[in-house]
């Protein structure tokens, strides 16, 4: 016998009711323009706050109090990140187009999971259109190449490296990590210096070892230096390392940056080496007339990472895994599991891409975006990253014509560093001041910027991702550094003559 109101709450009816008790909230949220950045609360008091909400213990089921959840979703709302606002300018995701927000409730109820065809029919139908459709721009053979989904870049990037090692090393599989040790050579990895840390993090995964990762330097511009490219392989032959797989950056978190893909493309061909492209940012830009060239080369990769949930605008997670040879990507599992998996091949298994994915249960996250393109077009994406990157060129002007702000990169796509450094100040009495003003400024809750350490020194970093931002905006911000830093410095000389006095 089901529990008393057990029936209710699956009723269609509460869920209409639920629907419509939630949108007036998502709606004033979508409305508000303010500059609102995002304002931390204690651990301890937020704690508090959502334990006060929750009903109290009983043997039978509580019934719905919308007040209750109302409370609940406000909190929610309140204490996140607030990323439909012109201040949001710190993290590379974005608001998303609301009504993928909407695909994405739909997915939540029918809950449809995507790996396996009869469980996801059209998310499997619709991976396998967008993948025919964003290949347009990356140029793999369209007989050849394939797709999968998974849930994140990092996910993504651990697959790819997992592919790329089982090409190279079929017997590890079976025989595991020992059977690396018994050639001449050591399996290595080479990787950007600027290299997003779910790379290494694979490569540890993986079992191949800081030891035999081999950093490749960048230039200025914060690109792999491709004149010493081959001659750190050369110089990682010599000290008895494999070089099997080069990973390239389009659009590093840092900077933003682009590796010369192009080049590398040709070395790793010419070296018989699995070149993988992190676009989890920048690939995005592959569908951009304007832009498209920054990602040169790209169908000389064996493999390729994109994240939807980024650049596209869609919500997380919502990552793409192209591979150059369908082939190549089989190797990333071998398993056999009758409960799932088909011996003899089927109409449908040409679908699924559960062998080459480790999620078994994996959420449809491609229909937020294949519905958007079916009713939108490229335009809609293509649009707003073309303005976002032409809103980072004007700040990075704003930022050579203001005084006592030195830009730290050119912005190659719509992620921009600085550093406030009035003439009169040196950086060494107080390193931190670059910290110290990010956090101020986030904790008085009008922007939201981040920092990242440039050559082991820590600098201001701005990600436009919202096309609400004006240049206007970004002067505000400048100001408010300017001013928090003037206090910060003045705070600091109160506390030296104090100490000397």
């Amino acid at each position: 016998m089901l529990p008393n109101g057990l029936p209710s709450l699956f009723d269609s009816a509460h869920f209409g009711q639920n629907a419509v008790s939630v949108l007036p909230l998502l709606e004033a949220y979508l409305s508000d323009d303010s500059m609102r950045g995002l304002q931390l609360v204690d651990p301890d008091v937020l704690l508090r706050k959502a334990r006060a909400l929750m009903a109290a213990e009983d043997a039978a089921i509580v019934p719905l109090d919308r007040e209750r959840l109302k409370a609940i979703l406000q909190l929610y709302i309140q204490t996140g990140i607030q990323v439909h606002s012109p201040g949001f300018m710190g993290r590379q995701f974005s608001g998303v187009v609301p009504l993928s927000g909407v695909i994405d409730m739909v997915s939540s109820v029918v809950n449809q999971p995507s790996s396996f065809y009869e469980a996801g029919q059209l998310p499997n139908v619709a991976e396998h259109i967008m993948a025919d459709t964003l290949n347009q721009f990356i140029g793999y053979h369209p007989d050849v190449f394939t797709m999968i989904t998974t849930s994140g870049g990092s996910l993504a990037n651990l697959t790819a490296l997992l592919a790329a090692r089982n090409y190279y090393y079929p017997d590890v599989w079976t025989n595991g990590m020992a059977e690396l040790g018994g050639g001449s050579y050591l399996p290595a990895i080479a990787i950007s210096e600027d290299a997003h840390y779910s790379i290494t993090r694979a490569i540890g995964i993986l079992g191949i070892g800081e030891r035999q990762i081999v950093r490749l330097p960048v230039n200025a511009a914060r690109q792999i230096d491709i004149h010493q490219v081959e001659a750190i392989i050369d110089r990682a032959t010599g000290d008895g390392l494999k070089v099997y797989c080069m990973v390239a950056s389009a659009g590093s978190t840092s900077v933003g940056s682009f590796d010369p893909i192009d080049e590398l493309g040709d070395i790793a061909n010419k070296r018989n080496i699995w070149l993988h492209v992190d676009g989890a940012h920048g690939a995005s830009l592959l569908v951009s007339d304007e832009l498209r060239y920054k990602l040169k080369g790209v169908h000389k990769a064996d493999s390729l990472t994109w994240d939807a949930h980024k650049m596209l605008f869609v919500p997380s997670p919502c990552s793409m895994l192209f591979y150059k040879n369908k082939e190549k990507s089989n190797g990333a599992f071998q398993q056999v599991a009758s409960y799932v998996f088909d011996k003899e091949p089927t109409i449908y298994a040409e679908f699924e891409s559960a062998e080459r994915n480790f999620e078994c249960t994996k959420r449809p996250m491609i229909m937020n975006l294949w519905v958007l393109w079916a009713l939108h077009g490229r335009a809609l994406f293509s649009g707003k990253i073309d303005h976002l990157c032409r809103l980072a060129r004007q700040a990075h002007y704003e930022l050579e014509m203001t005084e006592d702000f030195v830009p730290v990169n050119y912005p190659e796509c719509n992620i921009l560093c600085f550093k406030y450094q009035p003439l009169a100040w040196n950086e060494e009495e107080l390193p931190d001041l670059q910290v110290e003003i990010r956090n101020r400024i986030c904790a008085r809750g009008q922007f939201f910027i981040s920092k990242v350490d440039i050559d082991e020194q820590p600098v201001l970093r701005v990600v436009f991702m919202n096309h609400d931002t004006t240049i206007a905006h970004f002067r505000a911000l400048l100001h408010e550094i300017a001013e928090t830093g003037k206090q910060l410095i003045h705070e600091y000389q109160e506390t030296v003559t104090f100490k000397n006095a």
